[in-house]
């Protein structure tokens, strides 16, 4: 599939969908070592049940990442200059991971 080009991406175009397999225990293991986050409410049972939790979380950077592959997944990675994103919820063991994106402006930015 080939990436597209700014000039053919429209305002309303949708960025094709990205869902991962649910989160597992194993998952956010691997993540800690890749990511250096070895903060125990992501692997801890017990500390997240001290913490109020019912069970570890995801790392929110583990879910921008899956947001940062959806988007370069769709374009090159060269084009991509900014990713944003806002935490609403936490994801948990067995979540599965939906990303979905939709074109709302277009600009162009010089320097």
């Amino acid at each position: 599939m080939s990436k597209p080009s700014y000039a053919s991406v429209q305002v309303g175009d949708e960025i094709p969908s990205l869902s991962t397999e649910p989160i597992t225990r194993h998952t956010l293991a691997l993540y800690c070592g890749a990511s250096g986050d070895h903060n125990p409410i992501h692997v801890d049972i017990d500390y997240a049940k001290e913490s109020g939790l019912d069970d570890v979380i995801a790392h929110g950077m583990l879910s921008m990442a899956y947001l940062g592959r959806l988007v370069t997944n769709w374009v090159s990675q060269e084009s991509v200059r900014e990713l944003k994103t806002r935490f609403t919820a936490m994801t948990l063991v067995g979540d599965t991971v939906t990303c979905r994106g939709k074109i709302t402006e277009k600009f162009s930015e010089s320097g």
